[in-house]
C-alpha cells in the first residue's frame, strides 16, 4: 500500500511539474488568428457545456418570458449587446467578429443546444475566454425576454425581425422602452438590403 500511495504522488508531482513546464515554456500559442487543436477545442468545448448545464440545474424558469410584449421588448436590447458579434435575422455580424476565436455562433441554433434556464445562465454570467460579457447588469426580466427571443429565431424571417424592430421603436418613441439608432447594426456589417429595417 505504501508503495502505491508514494507511486501516485509521485505521478502527481511529475504531471504538475510537467504542466508547470508546459505553461511556462510558451509553446501554446494563444493568438487568436491561430485555431485550436481538435484535442484542445473538444475539451475546451465539453468543459463549457458541462459547467453551463451544472450550474444552470437549479434555474426556475419563469411563466410567460416568452410573450410577444416581452420579445418586442427584449429586440432593442439584442440588437445592441448580441447582434454586433453574433448577427441577427438580415443583417451579417460585424467585421471584427471574424477575428475571435471562438468565433461566435450563429444564434439562431442555440435553442436545440441549450435548455432556456441554460440560455438565461449564458447571457447573464456571460463566458470566460469567448468574449461572451456577463449582461447581469441588465436585469433578468430583460434577459429572460431575451431568452424568449432566442428561442423564436430559428423560425424568424427578416421581416419578422424587421417587424419586430418596428415594434420596439414605436414604443420607445412612446416612451415605453429604449430608443435606439438601427444604423448602429448597419455600420457593424448589415447590407446595403438591409436598410429597410432603419426607423
Amino acid at each position: 500500500m505504501k508503495t502505491v500511495v508514494l507511486t501516485t504522488l509521485s505521478l502527481i508531482v511529475l504531471a504538475l511539474i510537467g504542466a508547470a513546464a508546459f505553461v511556462y515554456s510558451g509553446v501554446f500559442n494563444v493568438a487568436a488568428a491561430e485555431p485550436h487543436s481538435a484535442f484542445v477545442y473538444s475539451v475546451l468545448q465539453t468543459a463549457r457545456i458541462r459547467s453551463i448545464k451544472a450550474r444552470a440545474a437549479g434555474i426556475v424558469v419563469p411563466d410567460g418570458y416568452d410573450t410577444e410584449p416581452k420579445i418586442v421588448g427584449a429586440v432593442g436590447h439584442f440588437v445592441e449587446h448580441c447582434a454586433t458579434c453574433h448577427g441577427a435575422p438580415g443583417t451579417k455580424p460585424a467585421e471584427f467578429a471574424k477575428g475571435m476565436n471562438p468565433r461566435p455562433p450563429d444564434l439562431k441554433r442555440v435553442k436545440d443546444r441549450y435548455t432556456p434556464a441554460e440560455l438565461f445562465w449564458i447571457v447573464k454570467n456571460g463566458i470566460k475566454m469567448t468574449g461572451m460579457p456577463s449582461m447581469a447588469d441588465d436585469g433578468d426580466p430583460m434577459l429572460w425576454a431575451t431568452v424568449g427571443l432566442l428561442e423564436r429565431l430559428p423560425s424568424m424571417t427578416d421581416k419578422d425581425f424587421n417587424d419586430l424592430w418596428m415594434q420596439a421603436q414605436a414604443q420607445a418613441k412612446g416612451g415605453r422602452g429604449m430608443q435606439m439608432d438601427r444604423m448602429d447594426m448597419h455600420g457593424a456589417g448589415g447590407s446595403d438590403s438591409e436598410k429597410q429595417h432603419k426607423p
